[in-house]
């Protein structure tokens, strides 16, 4: 079960969005560059080709993997990949599948239950990796919090995304 790609790569761009917004100095920008300890001249000196096309691709792997972990019904696939004859059309395995899709394969299929699985990763995953990363980088938890809600808000928007449209 391939997601539609259009929306990967729609989802792909939420982190550089939401960046945007997010990180603005009227949000949380200010915020952040006195929380990681970065000046304004700092920023404006990076390579800026490098540092988006590298996001947007490590955006890209980010959310063609989360479709996985959002969308239910991907789990059902992996029974097609067997050495012992699944998968071939007409057996029993896959007809079974195709009449369990029928039935079921539209269930949670929602922006809203893809923003909850999205937002629980970031949770779950990302802040942990965040907040352990900040401190051994001897940054303040404000730090942490200010990169981890981010990417909570951004995982949420990419799995509402990829769940209900991908």
């Amino acid at each position: 079960m391939m997601p539609n790609m259009l929306f990967v790569a729609l989802a792909a761009l939420v982190p550089m969005i939401m960046g945007f917004i997010y990180y603005n100095p009227k949000v949380f920008g200010n915020a952040w560059m006195k929380a990681a300890r970065v000046t304004e001249e700092q920023i404006k000196s990076g390579n800026k080709l490098k540092i988006f096309g590298t996001a947007l691709i490590l955006s890209f792997l980010l959310a063609f993997f989360l479709y996985t972990l959002v969308v239910h019904q991907t789990d059902y696939y992996s029974i097609l990949i067997n050495e012992e004859g699944f998968g071939v059309e007409g057996s029993d395995i896959m007809n079974t599948i195709a009449a369990f899709m029928d039935t079921y394969g539209g269930h949670f299929r929602t922006f809203k239950h893809g923003a909850l699985h999205g937002s629980m990763i970031g949770v779950f995953v990302g802040l942990p990796i965040i907040i352990t990363n900040g401190l051994f980088e001897a940054k303040s938890l404000k730090y942490g919090f200010i990169n981890g809600f981010y990417w909570i808000i951004t995982l949420g928007l990419m799995g509402g995304i990829l769940c209900q449209w991908a």
